[in-house]
């Protein structure tokens, strides 16, 4: 019998954990095509640090091969294709990719395209993920860091998870530079909404002492450049009337879905794939045989942890339909809320099970290296 082709569209952290889970089995009924745009995983979780501090990472650390990283399985079991889907067509049950001539056939479809930080569409350009397009995200990393590393002034949009934890690392950045200020600006009330009060205050308190501003219950209604002597200034108008200038202005605000080479059926109105409790696209085959996970998805909490949740369900999910193992397994999201947010290198606060963790638990955790130690074997890669 021939193998099953399981596509997989991104090579995002969902994309690679379907992949690695699928490939474990080592099934002889199963192939497992990647398709990335770049031959490289981004580790964004690291992002914060990465772009504030240039020298605490190389970027071997955070830049790591996919295909070599699937070296130990066979041609038959696993194949990596660097490019970009265009299109999907599931009557012929096929997708277009810009780097191949003719489409390519699958049994079994996994959408794990991701999302884009929407800071490219405002301010200078941050790579907190990675590109959706054949860009080279080392060079728009490298290019965000210079323009950093210049400056003296940096205004901050967004005071979700990322901008915190990007204006904790600048702080630590900026410490040789006495005359050097950074402003955080929250829409809501309280920066990280998302936590219990008393860890979003402790948000507050701990990047006061570290000297950033943080503005609260206010939005940035534009941001642009403007020549101010013989140098370039950023203004941001804000809905309260205020008006901040700065030499750098970076928005963490919000992201987009990357979603130009799927049917519109597959949408919802503002964009994200529909899942159902198994993770199957609803419409988008008679047979049940395409599936979505991670930021792409309708699923409310985009990140990490919740990935990690998602990949054995689809994982399992797959097994049951290709192999006849196993039951088919249901997600949800409902549960505790896990986050922890490092500010800087030996603070910070979050959410565990209901309570605050301490700050230098944070540290441990995530605060002392995001993760970049782990990031190959997290994500299969090694």
């Amino acid at each position: 019998m021939a193998r099953k082709n399981v596509l997989i569209v991104g090579a995002s952290h969902a994309g690679l954990g379907v992949a690695n889970g699928l490939l474990k089995t080592n099934s002889d009924k199963i192939k497992v095509v990647l398709i990335n745009p770049s031959e490289k995983h981004y580790f964004n979780i690291a992002a914060p640090r990465i772009l504030a501090k240039p020298e605490f990472f190389q970027p071997t650390q955070y830049l790591l091969s996919i295909e070599s990283s699937f070296e130990r399985y066979s041609k038959e079991s696993f194949q990596f294709i660097k490019g970009k889907v265009t299109g999907i067509d599931t009557t012929l049950k096929s997708v277009n990719i810009s780097s191949l001539q003719s489409a390519l056939s699958y049994d079994y479809l996994v959408i794990a395209s991701g999302s884009t930080t929407a800071s490219s569409l405002q301010g200078e350009p941050a790579p907190f993920k990675s590109l959706n397009d054949d860009g080279d995200v080392e060079t728009s990393i490298r290019s965000i860091q210079n323009v950093i590393s210049k400056a003296t002034s940096i205004v901050v949009g967004g005071a979700g998870p990322v901008g915190v934890e990007f204006a904790g690392e600048l702080a630590e950045a900026f410490k040789k530079k006495p005359e050097a200020s950074i402003t955080l600006i929250s829409a809501t009330k309280h920066v990280l909404p998302i936590l219990k009060e008393g860890g979003s205050l402790m948000a507050e308190q701990v990047l006061a002492k570290m000297g950033v501003k943080v503005l609260t219950a206010r939005k940035v209604v534009n941001a642009a450049r403007k020549n101010s002597g013989n140098k370039t200034q950023w203004v941001i108008n804000l809905n309260s009337g205020e008006q901040l200038e700065a030499d750098v202005y970076i928005s963490t605000i919000g992201v987009v879905p990357n979603n130009q080479f799927l049917p519109q059926a597959f949408l919802s109105a503002d964009g994200w794939v529909k899942v159902d409790d198994k993770l199957r696209v609803p419409g988008g085959s008679d047979d049940d045989s395409i599936y979505a996970l991670g930021d792409i998805t309708t699923q409310p909490l985009r990140t990490a942890i919740k990935v990690t949740e998602q990949v054995p369900v689809v994982v399992t999910n797959l097994k049951a339909a290709i192999l006849g193992q196993g039951k088919f397994t249901t997600y949800s999201s409902k549960g505790s809320l896990m986050m922890i947010v490092p500010i800087g290198e030996s603070k910070g606060t979050g959410q565990m099970f209901g309570w605050k963790p301490w700050g230098f638990l944070v540290s441990k955790i995530k605060g002392k290296d995001f993760f970049v130690s782990k990031a190959a074997g997290m994500l299969g890669l090694s």
